[in-house]
């Protein structure tokens, strides 16, 4: 059931990273980085949940942090230039948490 839980995650983690390399070149409206937003932020919010379900305290607070970062609703105002470096650290630790982040039991449903 791990492996599920695995694939899972590696799905959620992948697409985000994806819109954040798309996000490093040039010629995109503004729409697209407020969608970005929204699809970094769901993806942390949702793995950080999923962290936080495996009893995994670390992961829940990276991704959280992320979460807060990307966070649509109350913004974090930086320039150009520094969200691309952002936009790039983020999307290589994304990837690389298909890696090094994995769940080793069943997922446990509560709310």
């Amino acid at each position: 059931m791990a492996t599920t839980v695995n694939k899972k995650k590696n799905i959620v983690v992948i697409v985000p990273a994806i819109f954040l390399f798309l996000a490093l070149f040039d010629g995109w409206p503004y729409g697209f980085f407020t969608f970005l937003r929204f699809v970094v932020f769901a993806a942390t919010i949702y793995v950080a949940w999923m962290a936080y379900q495996q009893q995994k305290e670390k992961w829940t607070w990276i991704f959280g942090f992320l979460a807060a970062l990307f966070n649509p609703f109350i913004q974090v105002y930086l320039s150009r230039g520094t969200w691309v470096i952002i936009d790039l650290f983020v999307a290589l630790f994304l990837i690389s948490s298909i890696f090094l982040l994995k769940f080793d039991k069943k997922q446990k449903i509560s709310v």
